[in-house]
């Protein structure tokens, strides 16, 4: 048995009878499992190996509008007093809660049109708030963010096929 084992050794490194026909041993399995793991390596490897193709990450797409419509309406039962501090967080949550459900309604195969009156209304929001995401800009436009929010959520309350 001894004997065996180190002819089948010798066989499949290279050594003893056989070495001129690689990776053959007594046990034909064996070559056959050698040669499926061969051949998976060379699949992944070429899986892997760079194309010349653009391997950049794609942006996500956005999320769909009953999603970002999900995530505004956490909001409802929220509030912050202005001046008291505690509005960062809130209204920054909201502002971005509507950008995302903005982004959402344009990328939908209803069109924007379809969106037309909350798509209206968040771009008059955006267009008072411009750039400026301070919690003292957020707050001075607290009713305006808010208002804009609730609307959102009333217009799509008669519209529950949108976030169904």
């Amino acid at each position: 048995m001894a004997a065996a084992l180190v002819s089948c050794t010798q066989a499949s490194s290279g050594g003893g009878p056989g070495a001129d026909v690689p990776g053959t041993s007594a046990e034909p399995a064996a070559d056959r499992a050698r040669g499926a793991e061969s051949a998976g390596d060379a699949d992944r490897a070429g899986r892997e190996a760079p194309t010349g193709e653009d391997t950049a990450v794609p942006s996500p797409e956005p999320a769909l509008v009953r999603d970002a419509f999900a995530t505004l309406q956490a909001t409802l039962g929220e509030t912050c007093t202005p001046g008291a501090g505690d509005c960062a967080y809130f209204l920054g949550r909201i502002t971005q809660e509507l950008t995302e459900l903005d982004a959402s309604m344009r990328a939908d195969s209803k069109g924007p049109g379809h969106f037309a009156k909350p798509l209206a209304d968040m771009k008059a929001l955006f267009a008072t708030l411009g750039e400026d995401r301070t919690e003292a800009h957020l707050e001075k436009h607290f009713s305006a963010i808010v208002g804009t929010r609730d609307g959102i959520n009333t217009w799509m309350q008669d519209h529950p096929d949108d976030y169904r």
